[in-house]
């Protein structure tokens, strides 16, 4: 099985009155392509880093709306591609799908803009993208507490195991609303580390996650506000800001979504219902 550090020599170079250069050793993240199968079919390619490959895959169907339930995925296992040394690369996973799945090509044909730079703005930008989700988040009734929000990037702080040793993965985890920790996974790809916290939830049958809040570790972007939609997920908190497509899809999709969550503040984007505190202020006109 693929590790997800490896070690590397290194020239670390300190300047003062006297700089200097030193050799010494290194922790790097592993990153590496993954192949995704769908019924034996190659279908797509993303970098990560190697480990939780199920629940990646698993996450990335849901994420392309292909999954939304634990019935529907009938089987994950590593194809028995090898290296040229002839060992198995365990960099092909091929996905089984079952009764009620969306078939890949049917879930491709509903988007066809992938990028940022699309030329697309506001409405037409989401319509173009704007993947089919089957679950409802206007009607969660989830509070959280202010205190609670704003203490959770500390939390995911604390079970970032792999960044201590690498300083080079992004984090996500999925918490209750009363802050307890469900599931933390990271990935050099921050769309990975949800994709792998979102698989591990289908794969438990946790779908739809009402209720929960997903607290990533870096900006908040179109994407990831569209990856907590179609799992459910009706608070999502980052640390740094969203982008002005990330703020428009959760506001017409019902999810609260929380920037700049920093330990002692953090500014709610859209639908501020959910956070008692700033659900007293008035709506703003």
């Amino acid at each position: 099985m693929a590790r997800a550090t490896e070690r590397r020599s290194v020239t670390r170079v300190r300047l003062g009155a006297a700089s200097e250069a030193v050799s010494a050793d290194d922790t790097l993240a592993v990153e590496e392509p993954l192949e995704i199968r769908i019924d034996g079919r190659s279908w797509s390619v993303t970098m990560r880093t190697p480990g939780d490959d199920f629940d990646l895959v698993a996450g990335f169907l849901v994420g392309e709306a292909v999954l939304g339930a634990r019935e529907e995925l009938v089987s994950l296992r590593y194809c028995t591609d090898r290296t040229a040394a002839g060992e198995l690369s365990f960099n092909v996973v091929d996905a089984q799908l079952g009764p009620g799945a969306t078939p890949p090509e049917e879930a491709a044909a509903r988007h066809s803009v992938t990028t940022s730079a699309c030329g697309l703005c506001g409405t037409e930008s989401i319509d173009a993208v704007e993947k089919t989700a089957r679950f409802a988040l206007d009607d969660d009734p989830v509070r959280v507490d202010a205190a609670v929000l704003a203490a959770l990037p500390d939390r995911l702080r604390e079970r970032q195991s792999l960044f201590d040793s690498t300083g080079g993965v992004h984090a996500a985890g999925l918490f209750t609303a009363d802050g307890e920790a469900l599931c933390v996974r990271e990935d050099v790809g921050r769309h990975n580390a949800v994709d792998k916290v979102v698989g591990w939830a289908l794969r438990e049958g946790l779908l739809p996650l009402r209720g929960t809040v997903l607290q990533v570790s870096g900006r908040a972007s179109f994407e990831l506000v569209q990856k907590a939609r179609l799992a459910g997920i009706p608070v999502l908190a980052a640390v740094g800001a969203p982008s002005s497509l990330a703020r428009e899809l959760a506001e017409r999709s019902g999810l609260t979504l929380v920037g700049f969550s920093r330990g002692t503040a953090f500014t709610v984007y859209a639908h501020p219902e959910r956070v008692p505190v700033a659900a007293q202020l008035p709506a703003p006109a």
